[in-house]
This record gives structure tokens, C-alpha cells and sequence, in this order.
């Protein structure tokens, strides 16, 4: 369809309307992170407003060289029903920003359309006229434009609210991967440990059933009162008890693993592998500062800020009048073979405004409850930040004083099966009772089962601290 010279012009003017749109300041406050240095250690110097949790993580994972753990994190990161909705909730926000960056565009549409109509022949006039009814019909093949031009901004801010709410799905999205990861190392290695107690409990009973049948041997030559051999006896029932205690906590953690994976509970088996002995990788010390940045948690509440920011903008853009241009061009004619022709052609240009004459109040008050709203998500944000600082300080000390625990339970551990060995060797001379080598038996096995779980919660406490930073490092671990 050619385009007359008005025509143009009026097109020209849309697109100089679009350019002063673009080049004018929308209105509301310019987005500044907060500053929250006076909540952050001057040690670290965390420029806490610039966060980087788009920095890969990796399959942090690793760190541990377990086999075991890495089909886990695998297979809950293919199974996880919560992480495919968390993901299902980005995709929302993205398009939804999508939607709103497409109001910079002007909206055109193509209506055909036909209508036939019948005239009244008794149509109401101040003066009789004789006219006759008759049938009319209308082709159409009209393009209709619509364009609010954006002086105030409003589409921006609305754009850039919509922008920074889909950046802070998507770290809400990368904390719940986080979350789940690390709760699936969390299982892992708490049903390891609890593998290991069961080895424990299971010489115990071992060595006291062996106690027993000589016990039983020497209450029959007489050697012994009745009261040593029921005693050894209980002692076998005991820890029957805590290893039947032990089981069902390892069903209810391998349940929790099916779970995070995505399965049935009772559905995955896990063989029995006992934590080993050694000690979770070493923290490198001196961590950078900027890991801490990395966690999701903090850039999605520092988005929400950004996003609660732009909405004032929007609210502030009300107070000014709309300025819209809408516009026609296309043909009409009451029949087909003229439709296409020149005299058929029409079109029109023009602009229009709206501008509220009351209404005022409701308006501020939507600017107070927007601006309310950003001091709101500031204080969500600050105390995401204080959190963060917590969960890594408390990390660290669990990391030390749980090293510092293993240490001295390994050496109790020492002390207390020589003992128990010692303690044995005088009853056999009948030097001491039956009661001070069950209190020597029993010494050793709670503090093995102490070693066991302090170990396990040196792994628990390392999954925590690579948790709280925000996922793996780059730089300081091999993996």
C-alpha cells in the first residue's frame, strides 16, 4: 500500500516521539544498592552491594571425592520435582518481562473486517422525509496503530521492575539448587555415619555375646555369681536396642534421599559404606571476600530492592497526564472490486491525552505504599546479608572446634580401649568386679560413638560453610 505524504509525516512523528521518549528521564528515584557496610566485617572487605551469584559454581560437590555423593547430586538434580517448579517460575518471570520490554514497541493490528446493514426507511427527523431503506455493504482492510508515548516513564519503569523481579526469580531458583544439593550431602554423609555406628555397635554386640558364652561357662563352674552373667547379658541387649535405634534413623535418611531425588521413599537402596576416618577437605584460609557475593539468597533480595524501587517510578508516573497516538490507514469501499482502489484509500493520525483532574490522594497514597514497600525489601535485604554473615561465622567455628573435638576423641579413644583392655585383664585375675569392667566397656564405646559422630558432623559442618558462601570456590580448592 502506498503511503501519501501526510501519511509519512504522521509516521515521522511517531518515530520522533519514540526518540524524545527515549532521551527523557523517567520519573521516581534512580535505583542506588544499599549500602550495608556498617553490617559487614571491615576484615573481609565485601563490597556486599555487587552481588555475583551469575559466577558458576560448579559441581562443588567434588570437593569430597565421593563417588557415591556425585550420582546423588546427580540424580537429584535430574529428579527433583521442587527444582523443575523453581524452574518453571523463572521461565514465568522472564516472560512476563518479556511482555513488558514489548510495550516499548507500538502495538499495530490488521482488522479486515465486512458488514452488511439494512437502513431504516422510517428514520426519526425533525421534518417528514420520504427516504427509503436500503441494504449497504462495508469492506474494510484498515491497519490500526496505538502508541503511549512514554514521557514519564512508566514503561521503563515497569520494564525495569519486571527485569529485576525475573534476576531475582532466577537467584531464588540457583538458592534452591543450592539448598538441595547441599541438603542431598547433608543425607549422604549423616547415613554414612550412622553406617559407621552400626559397624561399632555390631563388634560391640560381637564382643560381648563372645563375653557372655564365657561368662556362662564360668557361672557354670561357679567362678562367677549369677549377677556378672546377667549383667553381660543386658549390656548384649543394649546394644541390640541401639542398633535397632540406628536402623531406623538410616531408613528415614534414605528415605529423605529418595525424596530429594525425586523417588518413592523405600525406592533407592544404599549399600552400607561407613564414613571413614579421615577428615573433610581443609578450608583454604583467607577465603575471598567477593564468595560471600555469590550467594543467591543476597542477590535475590538485593533484585526485589531494585524491582520495589521501579514500582515507585510507576507510581509517580500517574500524577502525569498520558500521551497516547493512535492512527488508522487502509481502504473502504462498499464493494470488493473498488476496495483496492485510490479513492478508497483512508487514514488517520492523531494524538490524545489523559490527564486525571481528581484522584489525586489515592495516587500518593499508592506512592507511599510503594515507597514503603522498597524500605521493606532494603530491611529484607540487610537481614539477608546479616544472616549470610552469621551462617559462614557460625560455619567456621563448627569447622574449628569440631577439628579440635576430633583430635581429642581420637586420643580419648586411645586411652579408653587401653583401659578397657587393662580393666579385662585385672577382672580375668579377679583384682576388680564385673561393675568397673562394664563402666570401662561402655566408657570405650560411647566415646568411639562420639569420634564416629563428630566426624560426621565435620563433613555436615563443611557442607554448611560451602552452603553458606554461596557454592564452591574457584580458587584455593583442587578438585
Amino acid at each position: 500500500m502506498a503511503l501519501s505524504i501526510p501519511q509519512l509525516r504522521g509516521f515521522a512523528g511517531i518515530a520522533l516521539a519514540v526518540l524524545v521518549t527515549s532521551c527523557v528521564s523517567p520519573v521516581g528515584p534512580k535505583y542506588q544498592k544499599p549500602d550495608v557496610s556498617d553490617v559487614t566485617p571491615a576484615q573481609w572487605s565485601w563490597q556486599a552491594a555487587r552481588p555475583s551469584d551469575h559466577v558458576p559454581k560448579g559441581d562443588w560437590w567434588r570437593v569430597f571425592g565421593d563417588d557415591d555423593l556425585d550420582a546423588l547430586e546427580r540424580r537429584a538434580l535430574a529428579g527433583s520435582p521442587t527444582l523443575r517448579g523453581a524452574m518453571s517460575r523463572v521461565e514465568q518471570a522472564r516472560a512476563h518481562a518479556r511482555g513488558k520490554r514489548l510495550e516499548f514497541v507500538p502495538d499495530i493490528r490488521f482488522n479486515p473486517a465486512y458488514q452488511r446493514q439494512r437502513t431504516s426507511g422510517n428514520l426519526p427527523t425533525p421534518v417528514p422525509v420520504d427516504i427509503p431503506s436500503a441494504h449497504i455493504d462495508s469492506f474494510t482492510v484498515p491497519l490500526d496503530l496505538s502508541y503511549e508515548i512514554d514521557l514519564w516513564g512508566r514503561v521503563r519503569r515497569s520494564f525495569e521492575s519486571a527485569r529485576a523481579a525475573a534476576a531475582a526469580s532466577a537467584a531464588d531458583y540457583n538458592n534452591l539448587l543450592l539448598t538441595l544439593t547441599a541438603d542431598v550431602a547433608v543425607q549422604h554423609f549423616t547415613l554414612r555415619a550412622l553406617d559407621a555406628e552400626a559397624v561399632v555397635l555390631r563388634r560391640t554386640i560381637a564382643l560381648r555375646q563372645s563375653g557372655v558364652d564365657v561368662l556362662e561357662q564360668r557361672f557354670k563352674a561357679g567362678t562367677i555369681p549369677e549377677t556378672d552373667l546377667a549383667r553381660a547379658r543386658t549390656e548384649v541387649s543394649n546394644a541390640r536396642a541401639d542398633i535397632s535405634e540406628v536402623s531406623r534413623l538410616r531408613q528415614e535418611a534414605a528415605g529423605q534421599l529418595g525424596t530429594l531425588c525425586g523417588e518413592p521413599a523405600g525406592r533407592l537402596e544404599f549399600a552400607e559404606r561407613p564414613l571413614g576416618t579421615n577428615a573433610p577437605p581443609a578450608v583454604p584460609v583467607g577465603l575471598p571476600a567477593d564468595l560471600l557475593e555469590r550467594r543467591p539468597d543476597v542477590a535475590s533480595a538485593e533484585r526485589q530492592v531494585a524491582a520495589r524501587n521501579a514500582d515507585i517510578g510507576v507510581a509517580v508516573a500517574t500524577y502525569y497526564p498520558t500521551v497516547r497516538l493512535t492512527g488508522n490507514a487502509g481502504y473502504l469501499s462498499s464493494d470488493l472490486e473498488t476496495l483496492f482502489s485510490p479513492d478508497s484509500r483512508t487514514w488517520s493520525l492523531g494524538p490524545s491525552a489523559s490527564l486525571p483532574l481528581t484522584g489525586y490522594g489515592l495516587i500518593a497514597a499508592r506512592v507511599r505504599q510503594a515507597k514503603a514497600a522498597r524500605e521493606e525489601a532494603i530491611a529484607r535485604y540487610r537481614e539477608t546479608v546479616l544472616g549470610a554473615i552469621r551462617d559462614v561465622e557460625a560455619s567456621l567455628a563448627q569447622i574449628r572446634h569440631r577439628g579440635e573435638q576430633a583430635t581429642a576423641l581420637a586420643e580419648s579413644l586411645g586411652s579408653a580401649t587401653r583401659a578397657a583392655q587393662l580393666t579385662l585383664q585385672r577382672y580375668d585375675r579377679g583384682v576388680v568386679s564385673y561393675l568397673e569392667l562394664l563402666d570401662a566397656d561402655r566408657t570405650r564405646l560411647q566415646v568411639e560413638l562420639r569420634h564416629v559422630q563428630v566426624l560426621a558432623q565435620q563433613h555436615l559442618a563443611s557442607v554448611r560453610l560451602i552452603k553458606a558462601l554461596g557454592g564452591g570456590w574457584e580458587n584455593g580448592v583442587k578438585h
